[in-house]
């Protein structure tokens, strides 16, 4: 398969999937190294497609129209490593889709990694990878503080989340 139509199959997997893909996996199904399908990535960004690298793999970043359907707040907040899932936990269990985490670090300034954490199994599945990685979480380099964007569908869920995060000491 030459390079064109491989990118273009790499499109239609990212649309029809509607989830992260591990580079690993789409190399797979192409018959292709996980180089090439970095390279693959990289060449289809340049030509504005939006893609997404999350610590789940590749995904497709939602449309604008869809977006303005939903409701975003970023919400700065600090904590130990030990509660992080329950931070996680407390942003989904009352409607929040986290889609990133950010640091401001002295150094290098404003660190941003999508994380796509919608419910309590991309919680749990999260700190599993975190449990098991020899890194740390970004969170670390800033003594726990740290920046989410959530996305709810109103307002309200908004503002239950930033009151509970408040309650449970997390809200800066």
């Amino acid at each position: 398969m030459d390079g064109s139509r491989r990118r273009k199959k790499i499109m239609e997997l990212l649309t029809e999937e509607g989830k992260p893909i591990s580079g690993g996996d789409l190399a797979q199904r192409l018959g292709v190294s996980r180089q090439v399908v970095v390279q693959d990535i990289a060449l289809l960004r340049a030509e504005n497609k939006t893609i997404m690298s999350t610590n789940k793999g590749y995904l497709l970043q939602q449309e604008k129209e869809e977006m303005k359907h939903s409701c975003i707040r970023v919400f700065q907040t600090s904590h130990k490593t030990e509660d992080t899932l329950d931070e996680l936990n407390t942003i989904v269990d009352y409607g929040g889709r986290i889609r990133n985490v950010l640091i401001e670090h002295q150094l290098y300034g404003q660190i941003e990694v999508d994380l796509i954490i919608n419910n309590r199994l991309d919680a749990a599945e999260f700190m599993q990878r975190m449990k098991y990685s020899k890194d740390q979480p970004l969170n670390v380099l800033t003594g726990g503080c740290h920046y989410h964007t959530v996305e709810a569908d109103s307002e309200k869920n908004l503002d239950f989340i930033e009151e509970e995060l408040k309650n449970k000491g997390y809200l800066i």
